[in-house]
Order: structure tokens, then sequence, then C-alpha cells
């Protein structure tokens, strides 16, 4: 039985023109009564199609917007049907979004369907919310696309029609990026953020939020890669008192928190599998279980996510779900290194020399012109937060007002470094494990419990920092 909660999200405010068109397809009469009387209340137009064959006729009407299909026709449920006609579809009408509609045990046939070309999934017995949200979603997407600006994007530009005070670069790759940023922040689409460590991955995602509808609701952001797989399920979706043995109290967990704003999935390469079965489940229908309670509990989020691994790679190792990744991605973006956006280098020190001049009090500070020659040509494998530190370690280290390149070569040489006295223990003295967690321990101990520069000096993700706290019973 299909939910006959017809409710928009508390979050819509519609984005597409009047009465667009949708056509449904599908050859039960009752799915598709249902699904019109869903899209009318919502305020579009609907057309109906029982066969592939009806639907490519109708679909010769230009006034249809986007396209509602099952996968499966007649009696087959193999869902060659549905992939045939979405090909189909995508050869007649390239520019019409596809939102296709299948059993929750068929989301690898729908996962074929976004190969495919498909826009979006929903699955049986949908949400009446969820629904809508993605049909505006996907129309809004659409409305981006027709509307993005066909000649090179200015700086100015942006600032007009977006608030991007707080991220600085006017590197032509870095503006397209931000294009795009700009045009999908009024939908609800998921965003995946890519880029190495350090780029300002959560930066981007602030934008996004502070840009969309969402602006007044809140933004919560979550660490994947500090959360352990046996502590998963109370952190995202809280627990009820007495839950397990020290749930003492009610608490929420960051879903119920982020209702009705959005939420960041910062880390999402460090998740383990069994988490992201559970994940899955609230991102596909935003609905999940409190620890401890049987109720099933609503969620109006918007989910955007990061990550530095190459998540492709991971699902075809086996770490990662080929699901979740396309529940993910329904936009991303990547965030080109620092390396590759030189230019931005003088701009990026200047304003973290004003933020070290106020925060010590040293107004006068400058960098001369050879030192912003001497910063541009660094390889910068730490990216931009490599060139903070690297500036707030050189106003610490000198007393001038004007920072020269030898200013920043000292700073560099504060670096960790290898001390005689660390040589490698007898062998035989010590385990791979005992040595790793020592390690782990002393790094700890030098960078005064600031766990991001200890994983930066070991060479390690946070996640598998946080992994090898949980083995070797780290406190940090």
């Amino acid at each position: 039985m299909m939910e006959q909660n017809i409710s928009q999200p508390r979050s819509s405010s519609k984005l597409n023109t009047p009465n667009e068109m949708i056509l449904i397809v599908d050859d039960d009469p009752s799915i598709t009564a249902s699904l019109g009387l869903l899209v009318k209340q919502a305020g579009y137009r609907f057309q109906i199609a029982s066969t592939p064959a009806e639907a490519l006729q109708r679909l010769e009407s230009p006034r249809i917007s986007l396209v509602l299909q099952d996968m499966n026709f007649s009696r087959r449920t193999t869902g060659e049907e549905g992939l045939q006609l979405l090909h189909d579809i995508r050869r007649r009408r390239p520019g019409i979004p596809v939102i296709l509609v299948t059993a929750w045990g068929s989301i690898s046939l729908a996962v074929k369907g976004m190969k495919a070309g498909a826009s979006d999934f929903v699955t049986k017995p949908w949400s009446n919310q969820q629904l809508l949200q993605s049909i505006e979603t996907v129309l809004g997407l659409a409305a981006a696309g027709r509307h993005a600006s066909k000649s090179k994007v200015s700086r100015d530009d942006l600032d007009e029609k977006y608030d991007f005070s707080n991220l600085i670069g006017r590197d032509p790759k870095f503006l397209k990026m931000l294009d795009v940023i700009g045009r999908v922040s009024a939908t609800d689409a998921s965003v995946l953020i890519t880029g190495e460590s350090g780029t300002g991955k959560e930066l981007i995602a602030e934008a996004l939020h502070h840009n969309s509808r969402r602006r007044d609701g809140p933004f919560v952001k979550v660490n994947l890669g500090g959360i352990s797989s046996s502590l998963f399920e109370s952190e995202m979706f809280g627990h009820v008192k007495g839950a397990f043995t020290d749930a003492r109290s009610y608490r929420k967990g960051r879903f119920e928190l982020a209702n009705g704003g959005s939420i960041f999935l910062d880390e999402i390469g460090e998740l383990d599998l069994s988490s992201q079965v559970k994940l899955l489940r609230v991102l596909q229908d935003r609905t999940y279980e409190v620890l401890g309670s049987s109720a099933t509990r609503s969620v109006d989020i918007r989910v955007i996510s990061a990550t530095n691994r190459n998540l492709p790679e991971l699902v075809e190792s086996g770490n990662f779900r080929e699901d979740l990744l396309y529940r993910l991605n329904l936009i991303a973006v990547h965030l080109p290194p620092l390396r590759e956006r030189r230019d931005d280098v003088p701009l990026l020190a200047a304003q973290f020399l004003q933020a070290m001049a106020q925060i010590y009090r040293r107004d006068r500070l400058s960098i001369s012109d050879a030192a912003v020659v001497w910063l541009k040509n660094q390889p910068w494998p730490g990216n931009i937060r490599q060139l903070r530190q690297l500036i707030e370690r050189a106003v610490l280290v000198t007393g001038r007002e004007v920072l020269e390149v030898e200013d920043f070569g000292h700073a560099e040489e504060m670096e960790p470094k290898e001390s005689r006295r660390d040589a490698l223990p007898t062998v035989g003295s010590m385990t791979i494990d005992e040595i790793e967690k020592a390690m782990i321990l002393k790094s700890l101990q030098y960078h005064n419990g600031n766990v991001s520069k200890v994983a930066e000096s070991l060479g390690l993700s946070r996640g598998a920092l946080y992994r090898r706290f949980e083995k070797y019973g780290v406190k940090p």
C-alpha cells in the first residue's frame, strides 16, 4: 500500500515553472492513478502511458518536462523493458530527465538505469514527500543546466548571484566549480565533493547550505572517519534510554539534529560496509529507527558528502556499495589541488596573513614580492591547509613585518624530522603492532593531541587513524 500523506517537504518552495508536464509510465492503473493524484496536488500536470510504445508516442509532445517510469511492464520482471525504454527516451529526447520507479529489492536494476542516464530513482513503496522532492530536484537541475552560462564565468558575476565570501580564488577551474555549486544550491540534489586533503571541501559544503533554501535550518557536520562501526547507529540515528548499557537517557542522532537543514557527511570513503548498508536506507527513503525503538521516523534533509578517496575504485574493489555511490552523487564536484591553481596562492596567502595579523596583533604584516613568487612555486601536497599553517608558523618565528623567503624556509624546517635517538628497535624486541602504537602515541604527544596533524604526519587518513585508536585502545 502506497503512502497516502501527500504533504510536501517543509523546505520546499517551487523552483520550477508552473504547470510542468510529467509523463507517468506504468502498466498498473492503480499506480498511475496514485501518482497522477500526487503530482496534480503538487501543482504539476501529467499524462499517462501504460506501455513503452505509448510512452514514446506521448513523448513526441514538447510539453513533457520529465518522465516518471516503472522498470517492468506486462508480466516480465527482469527490467529489460524498462532499460530499453530508458535507452529509447535518451536517444529521442536526450535532455529530458527520467526518474525510475523500482522495487527495493531491485536497486541493482536502478543502478543500471542510473548508469544508462536516468536522473534519479525511487523505490516502492515510495514516500510521497521523497518522491515529490526528487521530482522538484531533478526539474530544478534540468532548469539550472539550461540556464548555465555558455561564456567564461567571472568572479564578480558569481559574487553578485551567490554568497561565496568565504571561498577565495579566481582560477578558471575553481570558478567553474563555484558556478556549478551556485546553480545546484537552490535544489535539494545530493552533492558529492571530491578532492585531496586540505583543499577546502568543508567550506564548499557550507557554501552549498548557505546559498540554499535551507540556509535558516541546521547544518550538521559528521566526520564519518571518526565514528566506529559499533557506535554508528547511536551517533547517526540516536538512542533511547536503556538501548544499551551506558544509554542512561534519550539522545538525538545526527539525522534528527539536521532535520529541516543539511547534513555534511565528511570522509564518506572511510565508512565500513556494514555502516554503509544502514546509511543507504535513510538516504533512500529518508526514514530511520532510533536505536532501541521500533518506531519509524522520517527526516527532511539535504545530503552533502565529501571524500579524498576514489570511490569508483573502492566500488571496484568491493569496499564501497555502488548503490550508495549513486545515491550520494546526483551532482559531483571536484576541488582542484592548490598546485593546479597557483595564481590563487597570493590571494589565499594575503587572506591568511590578514587573519594572523588580527590574531597576533601585528597590523603591519606583509609578504615580499620574492616570497610570493616562492610560495606560488611550491608543490603544496597539503594544499590550502598546509599554506595556512606555513604562514602562521612564519609569522611566529620572525619578528619582521615583511616576511621574506628565508622566513618561510625557516618555518619549513620546523616540520617534524627523524631524530637519531629514534632509531629502529632491535629486531625481535617489538612487534609491528607495538611499533605502530608507540609511533601513534609519540605523534599525539608531539602534536599536543591534534588528530589532524597526527594523521598527516603518519601518512594516514583521519578515519584510518581512528580505527587504530580503537584497535590499540588509544584515547586521543
